[in-house]
């Protein structure tokens, strides 16, 4: 089939990665380094950060949950402490090929995102939060795994956005900064981009789609 869509994440491929701001908290709090992945990656449909992210916990109980995951793994850090590196710096050329794309083909977002801070980008400054609201203003839907109940891998989530998108899954394309989040997209039929490098992930958009992403 003939591409019709291309699908988002929104961290770490429309922004800069938050673990970048992982590793550099490790650092200076004398953490072995990708700790905190590490606790995030263990039980990862039952820990605090997968609970939190389906809305079955709120800040506090996600707080206490994921200081109580750290300290038993050796070294307690407070969930409030992760809450405030998960927002990162907008990408202008992701930005740029958003508004591109979007002027030739259906665009949607899927996000695991918390009920905390401000909005599907989950800042907890209010202007970096403007700024984010304008950005997903651009798609035609943002599923937010907080309010769905459901989050990547989950392959469920995937087909609802297909569904609410009214497109097959072979015809979308689906980036994403995560592997394990990709997997369950291309078994079910998308085309998928790991978007590392920006430039290089655009590189690849530009040959799914046809058309020029970067540059004037």
């Amino acid at each position: 089939m003939a591409i019709r869509a291309v699908f988002w994440d929104f961290g770490g491929v429309l922004t800069t990665s938050p673990f970048e701001n992982f590793q550099r908290y490790e650092h200076e709090h004398g953490l072995p380094r990708d700790f905190l992945r590490t606790i995030n990656a263990t039980n990862p449909d039952t820990n605090a950060w997968a609970r939190f992210e389906r809305s079955e916990l709120d800040l506090d109980a996600f707080d206490a949950a994921f200081e109580a995951e750290s300290r038993a793994a050796g070294h307690p850090v407070p969930g409030r402490d992760v809450i405030r590196l998960l927002a990162g710096e907008l990408r202008p050329e992701m930005v740029a090929a958003l508004d591109r794309i979007r002027a030739a083909y259906r665009v949607a977002c899927i996000t695991n995102n918390v009920r905390a801070g401000e909005g599907p980008g989950m800042q907890v400054d209010a202007d970096r939060a403007a700024a984010i609201q304008e950005v997903m203003a651009r798609f035609e839907h943002v599923v937010e795994s907080s309010r769905l109940g459901l989050r990547k891998p989950d392959p469920r989530i995937y087909r609802h956005a297909c569904e609410v998108m009214a497109v097959a899954p072979e015809e979308v394309v689906y980036l994403d900064d995560l592997g394990v989040n990709l997997k369950p997209a291309r078994e079910l039929g998308m085309a998928t981009i790991k978007v590392g490098d920006p430039d290089a992930a655009l590189g690849e958009l530009e040959g799914y789609l046809g058309i020029g992403l970067r540059g004037s």
